[in-house]
């Protein structure tokens, strides 16, 4: 899979670089949705291109110093965000990104761990995951959009959010933070929701299954350049190379769902 992957990137890749620029520095704030998939393409596209990625990390949206709204309105400089749809709109309310810069890059949908070993409740449907919500002991969420999405819609749309108040917990993520699957495995948290990319391969959690259709808002991780960006043209490579149909493969490992073929 790896050489059946990596020889159409290099193809895509060797195009990238013979159109850049020379190389520099390319600033990208990134939140965790997307990390695992730009973590492994990135070194990728540094051997290509000769451009050296600067990456900074915060949620996508949230009450977090680290967030990527906060930081960019505080002034700190990025040439590129990543970032789930709803933090990158945002950014456009407060007149922070460039016109037309949005690139897609994936799809992502909310789910929901346990502590390995432990039954999986069932989630299936929308009497089903109330259920399993009002019978928990307690319940973790995230601080980006996945949680705030659950946190003031999600569970107020199933009924719950007052039975549930007393036993939820909002999880800090990374930088200074962890995912909510830690804080399961840990067994801090009898059961814990957010986007699938950032719950599955955290050791010590299992993976029960993404929330009903019915509670699942539209997600899709983009890519936008911010007002402040100096290096637009490499920005823009790092998005062409990250929505490519050659980034299929990682996208889909990663526990998302790619959109270069739509």
């Amino acid at each position: 899979m790896a050489h059946y992957v990596l020889r159409p990137l290099a193809l895509l890749l060797a195009c990238l670089a013979a159109s850049a620029a020379s190389a520099t520095d390319v600033k990208v704030m990134i939140s965790a949705g997307f990390f695992n998939v730009y973590a492994e393409l990135g070194p990728a596209f540094e051997n290509s291109t000769g451009h050296k990625l600067v990456t900074t990390r915060g949620p996508s949206l949230g009450d977090s110093p680290e967030a990527i709204p906060t930081r960019l309105a505080r002034g700190e400089q990025a040439d590129v965000v990543i970032m789930d749809g709803a933090g990158a709109d945002l950014l456009d309310a407060r007149d922070l990104t460039r016109a037309g810069s949005r690139t897609p890059l994936a799809e992502s949908f909310i789910g929901m761990v346990v502590r390995s070993g432990q039954p999986k409740p069932d989630i299936s449907t929308v009497d089903a995951l109330r259920n399993t919500l009002l019978a928990a002991k307690s319940i973790a969420y995230s601080d980006s959009s996945s949680g705030t999405y659950l946190s003031t819609v999600g569970f107020g749309k199933l009924g719950v959010a007052d039975q549930i108040a007393g036993k939820t917990r909002k999880v800090r993520g990374p930088p200074s933070g962890e995912p909510v699957a830690a804080v399961v495995a840990r067994g801090e948290a009898e059961i814990g929701f957010q986007q699938v990319a950032e719950l599955i391969h955290v050791p010590g959690a299992d993976f029960v299954g993404t929330v009903p259709a019915e509670i699942q808002p539209p997600t899709y991780f983009v890519g936008a350049l911010p007002k402040n960006s100096q290096q637009p043209d490499a920005a823009v490579a790092l998005l062409r190379f990250l929505s490519s149909t050659e980034a299929a493969a990682v996208i889909t490992k990663a526990g998302l769902k790619p959109l270069a073929a739509r």
